[in-house]
């Protein structure tokens, strides 16, 4: 069972989606998958999305900007980036609940494959960022069970930090990346620490369409099982748990 805050701090969900290189892309693709979410996500915005490409000579890296189009709900909150070769969903705060954006990750999926039919998924990518608000001067090892740690000699005070490591999560491939660091904020008696966490999935020949969705649900329970494992019950407390 999922534990639930009142105070959440997750800040931004992303789901992405990497597909096989499709010699037959085209602009097209962008208001095909529009009309096919458009009822939930009717706003458009169009940004760049930037590939980079190295060729035989080091020297000469060749950068387009290549179209990426931003589907947005009314509210703003959740959106579709559609490019090419590429599909990502986002929640931003105040982030709900996994069962509320789920859905938003397989109808977004099930549109983009309509359009553009038998492309393998290369990669696929959920991620959670959080951001915990914390007093200067507090001890890190009474709300984080995963922080930096020093020998004896190292100065007890440090003005910012940032530690992350890869985790093998099954036999398929998965990796679970974890990182927390500290990021400025306007107050200067608080300390901002990012909790960064994510799932990867990049073996192709292990990602099937039929079952990806399946994937990401497990994928979320392990992002989960690492954010709990990571944090104290006094964190919880100023998370403020829904019992």
């Amino acid at each position: 069972m999922s534990r639930k805050y009142e105070s959440s701090p997750i800040i931004e969900a992303i789901c992405e989606f990497q597909f096989e290189p499709d010699p037959s892309w085209d602009f097209t693709i962008l208001g095909l998958v529009y009309d096919k979410i458009k009822d939930k996500f009717p706003i458009r915005n169009q940004v760049a999305q930037i590939n980079a490409a190295i060729a035989g000579n080091v020297n000469a890296a060749q950068i387009d900007a290549i179209p990426l189009m931003q589907f947005l709900q009314e509210n703003r909150n959740t959106l579709v980036q559609v490019g090419q070769n590429l599909l990502t969903i986002n929640q931003l705060s105040p982030y709900t609940s996994w069962d509320k954006f789920q859905p938003y990750i397989k109808e977004s999926l099930q549109a983009y494959s309509e359009v553009v039919t038998a492309r393998q998924i290369r990669r696929v990518a959920l991620r959670y960022i959080n951001r915990v608000i914390l007093k200067q001067g507090i001890k890190l090892e009474e709300y984080f069970n995963f922080r930096p740690t020093f020998d004896q000699g190292f100065p007890e005070e440090f003005r910012s930090f940032i530690v992350g490591v890869q985790i093998p999560r099954d036999a398929s491939g998965g990796i679970a990346n974890l990182q927390l660091g500290t990021m400025d904020t306007d107050d200067p008696d608080s300390t901002a620490v990012l909790m960064d966490i994510s799932f990867v999935l990049s073996q192709p020949e292990e990602i099937e369409s039929g079952n990806v969705l399946e994937r990401i649900n497990t994928a979320h329970d392990q992002i989960e099982d690492i954010f709990e494992a990571c944090i104290t019950d006094k964190l919880r407390q100023e998370f403020k748990e829904v019992m």
